[in-house]
């Protein structure tokens, strides 16, 4: 709470800062950074090759737990048979050895199992890591390159809490989005302006 509450009051300075001083003159664009990543169709691109893998792996996970299900059944059988008192002791000594070598086993496989959702849900944090901060760097690139083409000296991301106020000049979201989207395959950009469209029209 702190902590935002300083945030806000070095905005308001800001703010005061600006409009008081020569500094005041600077061009200053804004953008919905937010907005912009959200309709960036790589992104769309990349949660759809993550959430395949993802459930590639979840697949992988379940069939391990399977096979531990079914060795843990297994080893409960041979443990009943072991004590079964109608066989001679060398054969129940000789289940036991059997029940002991299959209990091993089914540790091993429930500690695979675990190791492996624990490993997989790592990598697919790290991957969508690694994708979110590349898609972000290129925003940054095409909004560095619009806003010197407005001749704007600073872009403020609205979309963060820091932005207490803005009447919407030089705001180059739509800008930026479309030519983020502009390479996108045909199927992709018109998802991309429909959702536009709806947006615009539950604005109005």
């Amino acid at each position: 709470m702190n902590y935002l509450f300083r945030k806000t009051v070095l905005a308001l300075c800001l703010v005061a800062f600006l409009g008081g001083t020569a500094f005041g003159q600077t061009r200053i664009g804004t953008i919905d950074l937010k907005k912009a990543f959200d309709t960036y169709w790589k992104r769309k691109e990349a949660l759809s090759t993550l959430n395949d893998e993802k459930n590639d792996l979840e697949k992988d996970f379940k069939n391990m737990v399977e096979d531990a299900k079914k060795a843990r059944e297994a080893y409960q059988k041979l443990l009943s048979d072991a004590s079964d008192s109608a066989i001679s002791s060398e054969e129940r000594e000789k289940r036991k050895k059997l029940a002991e070598d299959k209990f091993k086993q089914v540790r091993e496989k429930e500690e695979d199992a675990t190791r492996f959702q624990r490993d997989a849900a790592a990598r697919l944090d790290e991957r969508q890591k690694r994708f979110t901060d590349t898609l972000v760097n290129e925003i940054r690139n095409v909004i560095s390159a619009i806003a010197k083409t407005h001749g704007l000296a600073q872009v403020l991301d609205v979309s963060s809490p820091v932005v207490l106020f803005t009447n919407g000049e030089n705001d180059i979201t739509d800008e930026v989005i479309k030519q983020l989207n502009a390479n996108a395959p045909a199927a992709k950009a018109d998802d991309t302006d429909k959702k536009d469209e709806k947006k615009s029209e539950k604005k109005k």
